[in-house]
């Protein structure tokens, strides 16, 4: 007597229908919607998991903005509990990890997509301002790379004196300055540009060179040096 296929077995083959694409195609070959299952099917392992991915990405708006929020707004999704998010942060920190220990290996800076990229990653997506410092050898290798301050929606606190004590700790010879505007609109403030110049001017007498302030968020980003403000 033939049985009808449960919805187990519908789910078990559909996971690994998605599984065999992912290997032949990489993710060019699937929806957003469909690398989040792929995320949640080891979280949630019983469960249709295309609805919860859809609901991530309507909440949302995308796969890296699902993977960056922050856990307490991803728990206001239905069926999001600590595995889920566990999952998704862990995929966080390792396209971080892979980003900046392949930077640190091959960045002699000359690659401003590669550092763009990785600040983008980093912080783009948040929703609190962050400011960090990139500190630069002579052969503007990666020495260091440290969150500074982190703020409200709006403003961080930063202290130009004691980025400039830490670029002479590590004996840096150039410095990259990132922050984030979770507005999403890259464009610097007057404070901004005023902090800056005022970083700058410490750094110019001490043989350290302010290479760039890069502002990131969700609609682009803007360089600083570009603008000629530095």
């Amino acid at each position: 007597m033939n049985q009808s296929p449960t919805k187990d077995s519908f789910n078990a083959g559909h996971r690994e229908r998605l599984r065999e694409r992912f290997m032949k195609g990489g993710a060019d070959g699937l929806h957003d919607y469909e690398m989040l299952e792929l995320l949640l099917f080891r979280a949630i392992p019983r469960r249709d998991v295309k609805p919860i991915a859809k609901m991530l990405l309507q909440r949302f708006g995308s796969f890296a903005e699902v993977i960056a929020a922050a856990p307490a707004r991803l728990k206001e999704v239905e069926y999001v509990g600590d595995a889920v998010v566990a999952e998704l942060k862990i995929v966080e920190a390792a396209a971080l990890l892979l980003a900046k220990q392949s930077m640190r290996k091959r960045l002699e800076l000359g690659s401003f997509a590669q550092v763009l990229d990785y600040c983008r990653g980093a912080m783009a997506f948040r929703e609190t301002e962050e400011f960090r410092v990139l500190f630069l050898d002579k052969k503007n290798g990666l020495v260091a790379d440290e969150v500074q301050g982190r703020g409200t929606v709006d403003h961080t606190p930063v202290y130009p004196r004691e980025v400039i004590r830490r670029a002479l700790e590590l004996n840096a010879s150039a410095l990259i300055l990132v922050h984030n505007h979770p507005s999403g609109d890259p464009t610097p403030s007057t404070a901004d540009v005023t902090m800056t110049e005022t970083i700058a001017s410490l750094a110019k007498p001490l043989g350290v060179k302010l290479h760039d302030h890069l502002i990131v968020g969700r609609n682009g980003h803007c360089s600083m040096r570009a603008m000629k403000l530095i």
